[in-house]
């Protein structure tokens, strides 16, 4: 029996050409949706030198304006309107945490229309310890994270079985369904990478011969623990003299205090010889500087999902990671688990990969293929569910 092909809108906060985790999941998904015959319509935040409405690769975008301060909280309500418009004789609305899950829920109600939301983290009680806020800005965070969760949708979907287990701690009345993210392992793959390219990074990185190195890749948020891998080189320097930390961090203003802090403990502690803070690279160049790496460092307290894990484990590079949230369930091939939020137990990590005292495993792949059928098996589900009147999610 042929499916009917189904008409979708997506309320996303961001969405191309804005680059992030998210971004370039929804974006994934919306297109390959198309290529199976769906029709598609993303409704997002309108940034600058950006259409107020395009068709990319069969996705239909339209772009709401809304004005620069607070851009995200007045997107909430802005595409309201629209949303209201565009989703006459639709077949889903779906959605992501977090500003576009209020405006969703609302019209698939008003509509009747069933809905989806994708959760990629539950924080929980966790605002304040985890990002280093204020006891009242995290209380605020934590409010409204369990409005959000709590909202009425047709299904709940977690990226991974980490997030779907917080989000029932935060929604006790729902269950969760887990649909991987996928990824490009044609992009992640370290046979399209030539050796004299990689030779190339590490001339720009000013690694020298036989020098063991150890990269981090990412923003410095709190969420990240780089101040913890950091706190680790001294023990790693005093184990491996010829070794060096290369961080590729974000520059982005929300860290610029933070980045200072970082440059300033570097000088304050004598490091410049083993630590090198560099600027962010393009993305398509990235697999390059992972390969000039003899391991990649991912010391999350918190993770979704976990793109930097998966991306470090495609290419085949040792990885040392924090066992927390949803890494155990992601990574693969050569790695060693440490304790979060822990210098010494990080800095035990990088030797024994260093002496090559490690997990090894098949690489686990996780497929965009696997997780657009996720979705679909979805929608038709709680299509289904609505036609007989019973709840399935």
């Amino acid at each position: 029996m042929v499916k009917k092909k189904l008409k979708i809108i997506f309320v996303l906060e961001n969405y191309f050409p804005h680059v992030g985790g998210v971004e370039i999941l929804f974006k994934n998904i919306t297109e390959g949706l198309v290529v199976q015959g769906h029709n598609i319509t993303v409704i997002t935040h309108r940034f600058k030198n950006t259409k107020k409405y395009e068709v990319v690769n069969g996705v239909k975008i339209h772009r709401v304006s809304v004005p620069s301060f607070a851009s995200r909280y007045f997107f909430t309500f802005a595409c309201i309107p629209l949303l209201l418009k565009l989703s006459k004789n639709t077949d889903i609305i779906h959605t992501t945490t977090y500003n576009g899950a209020p405006p969703s829920s609302l019209v698939a109600k008003v509509r009747n229309i069933p809905s989806v939301i994708t959760i990629h983290e539950v924080i929980g009680q966790n605002w304040t310890k985890l990002l280093e806020m204020s006891w009242l800005s995290g209380k605020i965070h934590e409010i409204i994270e369990k409005l959000i969760v709590n909202l009425p949708f047709s299904a709940y979907v977690g990226v991974s079985n980490s997030t779907v287990k917080n989000f029932q701690k935060a929604n006790k009345n729902k269950k969760g369904i887990t649909v991987y993210n996928g990824m490009d392992y044609e992009f992640w793959n370290s046979k399209n990478i030539k050796s004299n390219e990689v030779l190339k990074i590490k001339k720009e990185l000013r690694i020298k011969e036989n020098q063991f190195t150890y990269l981090f890749y990412g923003r410095p948020g709190p969420s990240k623990g780089f101040e913890y891998l950091l706190k680790s080189v001294k023990l790693i320097k005093k184990a491996i003299p010829n070794s060096k930390l290369v961080a590729i961090l974000s520059k982005d203003k929300a860290y610029e205090k933070r980045y200072n802090n970082i440059l300033k403990y570097i000088e304050k502690n004598e490091l410049q010889d083993h630590v090198l803070i560099h600027n962010p690279v393009n993305y398509n160049n990235l697999p390059k500087y992972l390969m000039a790496s003899d391991c990649v460092v991912i010391p999350s307290l918190t993770e979704g999902f976990g793109f930097t894990t998966t991306e470090s484990c495609a290419l085949g590079r040792p990885v040392v990671a924090s066992n927390t949230t949803s890494i155990p369930e992601v990574i693969s091939g050569k790695y060693i688990l440490v304790n979060p939020a822990n210098s010494k137990s990080i800095a035990n990590g990088i030797i024994d990969i260093y002496t090559k005292k490690y997990n090894k495993t098949k690489i686990k792949k996780f497929l965009w293929k696997d997780c657009i059928k996720g979705y679909e098996k979805i929608y038709y589900s709680i299509i289904k569910s609505k036609k007989n009147k019973n709840k399935v999610y």
